[in-house]
């Protein structure tokens, strides 16, 4: 079923967070028979970043796509230090035990896979499969400044072609294969229009925790990363990324056994998960799932 028009369908859904707020996800069905996948989107993105990659495996596999609080049709949390990593993963656990969800693969883009990381150490048992997509443990501050330098900044474009245009001028360098189609594409994911033009698509507060907390001074992080190991663990990087620096991408290659580590060329942070090199080690890390 993997492509079809049936299969690419999904339930609009909402649960209530434990502190009151309403929270969406996608919900596309999919076999009972295997753990379902669990995308989970970056710092200033939503549900729709996982549009492709959701089409590609729904069908064959029951496919969820949260937005995070202050993101898409997610509520916005009137308390900004909430907006925060740990925040985040008990949504996500609560929303696996409404569900009735033992088990999911857990596919983390950026922020997404720093809460994969955070529920490996809180509760390991409902990781199935990891795919972390151009994140890691440790993080460049070049990439970290950069991200300063406009989250949480609003933005007002004129109409979709604005927005893909300044865009492009903005991200560009992080994407150089994109084509006009594409930045429209990207646009329409990361912005929603309103009756003053199209914006950006979260909470501009998301951006204070944010700054607070990135500074470059943390306690040893590896231990988020090793309580991955024991399970089918995937990571993409790049090859442009000026967040997981290579490095830190070499050492995650040793850190835990039996990782698959693959570089995405010309591209920076994050791949989309359309390029040739990221379908075919997705692919490979379901297999690996469904052998365990």
């Amino acid at each position: 079923m993997r492509g079809t028009e049936a299969a690419v369908r999904w339930q609009d859904r909402y649960f209530t967070s434990r502190d009151g707020l309403k929270l969406y996800y996608r919900d596309y069905e999919g076999s009972a028979d295997r753990p379902p996948l669990l995308m989970l989107h970056g710092l200033t993105r939503n549900s729709r970043d996982f549009e492709d990659v959701a089409a590609r495996y729904a069908g064959e596999w029951r496919v969820i796509v949260p937005d995070f609080r202050g993101r898409g049709n997610s509520g916005y949390d009137p308390t900004w230090a909430n907006y925060s990593p740990p925040t985040y993963a008990m949504d996500v656990i609560q929303l696996l035990d409404e569900l009735g969800v033992s088990e999911a693969v857990f596919l983390g883009t950026s922020l997404g896979g720093l809460v994969t990381m955070i529920i490996a150490t809180i509760a390991p048992q409902r990781i199935a499969g990891v795919l972390l997509n151009d994140v890691g443990p440790q993080l460049d501050m070049t990439g970290i400044e950069r991200i300063k330098s406009y989250v949480g900044i609003p933005a007002l474009f004129r109409d979709w072609d604005d927005a893909a245009e300044q865009l492009h001028g903005r991200l560009g360098d992080a994407n150089p294969g994109y084509d006009r189609d594409d930045w429209v594409r990207f646009a329409k994911r990361c912005c929603k229009e309103t009756d003053r033009g199209v914006e950006f698509d979260y909470d501009m507060a998301i951006a204070e925790p944010f700054r607070a907390g990135n500074t470059g001074e943390v306690r040893d992080p590896w231990p988020f990363y090793q309580a991955l190991a024991g399970r089918p663990v995937l990571v993409l990087r790049g090859a442009l990324s000026d967040l997981l620096s290579d490095t830190a991408f070499a050492r995650m290659a040793t850190e835990i056994p039996d990782v698959e580590t693959v570089t995405i060329p010309n591209v920076g942070h994050a791949p989309d998960l359309s390029e040739p090199e990221a379908v075919a080690a997705i692919d490979r890390l379901l297999e690996r799932v469904l052998k365990r």
